[in-house]
């Protein structure tokens, strides 16, 4: 069962909203829309949809550090479930690419964060085996995954008192996509010890499990930490699923390089008659060591591009997603796209980027036809793959407003905060008068948020005011998701007063200390400067009492005359409410621990020196020469920051 679990009940316009949408979702309907104010709860009123319904539900979102923010919010309305978090476990990815004109190949080069990839298999798991889960995803949820069915199959189990031929079962763990190393041990390893076998699940923490064996039979299960050693709790039973999403049988792994050999045979023929020579040679060579290496290892580099061979699905057909491992839980679920303004154009975008850059390497011989259907899903396949969908967004699209059967406004606030005060200043004096504004506001212990529309004037504002003794940062498109949590922790934290950025403080970042939020240039018409996004960004100014907005302008553009009148609206009938409520308006207060962290970064660095420690010498000279590498051709590249932290990385290592 989901239950909710909160200091506070529904108030303001929360509960009629829950109801209307809980209602039409039982009534059939596949399509409906939150249209809710910001500061107004969104998140609180999803949950309790949620827990009406009693469906699993897929919560997605377009950036990495708003789902952060759903994540830590839905974990706390449900520490009883399995709240699961699915995000890109890339650090650093650069896809292939071929680039004709100037004959250029770009060879695929990435690097995977440990932790990202264990909550990814964390959430696959717990859909094959529980029935009460809730996964906040980023777009990465749209990207192909290997087959749930077959996921479902690589699974292994012992019980205590069952009697288990250790090396078969060995050799299914390594099906599995698990390695054996007996001298070092971390995530997706076995390992060998005397008459125990020691598996460290890719999807586990900190819980490694050991089974003793009195010959074949299954003496004891314990979980232990494979960092200190220490003895944990003692199972009757432990089930061990795949340490890949990708994991396939023996047999499949056959059925799949005698496809990818006739789908060969087939494209090398085309391309003879074709006369192309160079791109015949170079998909021959490419593709039979790609198969060698299938034959000898199981996997190859770019093994996703043949995922098709080994999915069993038919040319152009849409690949198995995360919603395909909900439907296989078979049991009703609900998908809920936050933000949907700006998520869905974004999901309809990322079909056409993936395939134009395919469509280029399959034409001149780097990869075969079937690398075009490892995609994401197109919009049409993503918008009608599940039974129910809720839409959530302060402004939400024309697109959502026509097909949703019903719209729930939720305008008023549970806390009785009204829409912030807007005001409008001549954008001939705007630095200067930002200046003294912000004195005023500073002095109150109160935050501050600063949107302009280049790189480079955000970058000369923080210069200029740091000058004039401000604490002052500026958010780019540059910085990586953990350090940009980590600047909007800051600047809740007070560690500076100021935060300047271009489009990255719009949509859903929770800040309930910022109460003056400034808009340089307010009416220079554009993306930035639209309707909506005046909206959300005057948005960020509503959760605390004194909320106010500095629009800077030398005339009123269309866009701010109409966000103007929705706010003005907003705020009448928000004043209204409080009005016959005898309703008083606060703050909103969440503490500081309810932020962007994903995870103890002080604990997980512990744990990684420990690792390293723990590292044959072999490997850490081999980890060495590989950094090194990477180091040199960041800085043959002029990438010195990277070869630095790099540097670092290294004197790290060598250091232990």
């Amino acid at each position: 069962m989901f239950k909710l679990e909160s200091g506070y009940g529904a108030a303001g316009d929360q509960p009629q909203a829950i109801d209307k949408l809980a209602n039409s979702i039982t009534q059939g309907n596949r399509y409906q829309t939150l249209l809710g104010v910001t500061g107004s709860g969104k998140t609180f009123t999803v949950a309790s949809v949620i827990q009406k319904l009693q469906m699993p539900a897929l919560i997605m979102t377009h950036n990495k550090t708003l789902a952060a923010q759903l994540y830590h919010e839905f974990k706390s309305f449900f520490p009883h479930n399995r709240v699961e978090y699915f995000i890109s476990y890339y650090d650093y990815y650069q896809p292939e690419a071929y680039l004709p004109r100037q004959d250029l190949f770009i060879e695929k080069d990435s690097a995977i964060n440990d932790e990202l990839e264990r909550l990814r298999l964390s959430t696959t798991a717990s859909l094959v085996h529980a029935k009460d889960v809730i996964v906040v995803a980023s777009v990465s949820a749209n990207y192909g995954l290997g087959s749930p069915d077959e996921y479902k199959q690589m699974v292994s189990t012992a019980r205590v008192g069952e009697t288990i031929n250790r090396r078969e079962w060995l050799l299914r763990l390594v099906d599995m996509g698990y390695k054996r190393n007996d001298t070092y041990f971390d995530r997706g390893m076995v390992r060998v010890q005397g008459e125990a076998i020691d598996i460290f699940p890719s999807y586990s923490e900190l819980d490694a499990a050991r089974v003793e064996f009195f010959g074949d039979e299954v003496e004891r299960i314990v979980l232990f930490n494979p960092y200190t050693g220490e003895m944990g709790e003692q199972r009757e039973q432990i089930t061990i699923y795949a340490a890949t999403n990708f994991a396939v049988s023996a047999e499949r792994l056959k059925t799949a390089i005698s496809t990818i050999e006739a789908e060969l045979d087939t494209r090398l023929s085309d391309l003879e008659h074709a006369g192309k020579i160079v791109e015949h040679q170079r998909l021959k060579q490419r593709v039979e060591f790609d198969l060698e290496m299938l034959k000898a290892t199981g996997s190859c580099k770019g093994v996703e591009n043949y995922s098709r061979h080994f999915t069993l699905k038919e040319p152009g057909e849409a690949p198995y997603t995360m919603m395909d491992y909900f439907e296989a839980m078979e049991k009703p679920y609900i998908v809920i796209v936050d933000e949907s303004h700006v998520s869905l154009p974004q999901f309809r975008g990322m079909f056409a980027g993936d395939r134009s850059r395919k469509d280029v390497l399959v034409e001149y011989g780097f990869r075969l036809p079937s690398a075009l259907d490892n995609r994401p899903l197109t919009f049409d396949e993503f918008i009608n793959k599940a039974p129910r969908y809720l839409f959530v967004s302060a402004t939400p699209a024309e697109w959502e407003l026509e097909h949703s059967a019903v719209v729930a406004e939720q305008v008023v606030r549970p806390t009785g905060l009204l829409d912030p005060i807007i005001e409008l200043h001549d954008s001939g004096n705007q630095v200067a008068a930002l200046f003294d504004e912000a004195k005023r506001t500073i002095a109150r212990g109160e935050r501050i948020l600063v949107t302009t529309l280049t790189k480079k004037m955000s970058e000369e504002l923080q210069k200029h005011y740091a000058e004039l003794g401000l604490r002052v940062k500026y958010l780019h498109s540059d910085i990586d998701a953990i350090e940009r949590n980590e600047i909007i922790r800051g600047l809740r934290g007070g560690e500076f007063d100021m935060l300047i950025g271009i489009n990255l403080l719009r949509e859903g970042l929770d800040l309930p200390e910022v109460s003056l939020v400034a808009i340089f240039d307010a009416d220079k018409e554009g993306f930035l400067r639209s309707e909506t996004a005046l909206i959300q960004t005057m948005g960020r100014a509503a959760r605390n009492l004194n909320g106010k907005v500095l629009m800077f302008c030398k005339k009123q553009s269309e866009a701010m005359k109409a966000a103007i009148a929705v706010t003005t609206a907003r705020r009448e009938k928000q004043m209204a409410f409080n009005l016959a409520h005898n309703i008083t308006p606060a703050s909103v207060v969440r503490k500081l621990d309810e932020t962007l962290h994903l995870e103890d970064h002080t604990r997980l660095a512990d744990l990684k020196r420990e690792k390293l420690l723990k590292m044959p010498a072999i490997e850490k000279q081999k980890l060495v020469r590989e950094l090194s590498k990477k180091m040199t051709d960041a800085a043959k590249m002029l990438e010195f920051e990277e070869a630095a932290r790099l540097r670092d990385e290294i004197a790290k290592i060598r250091a232990l």
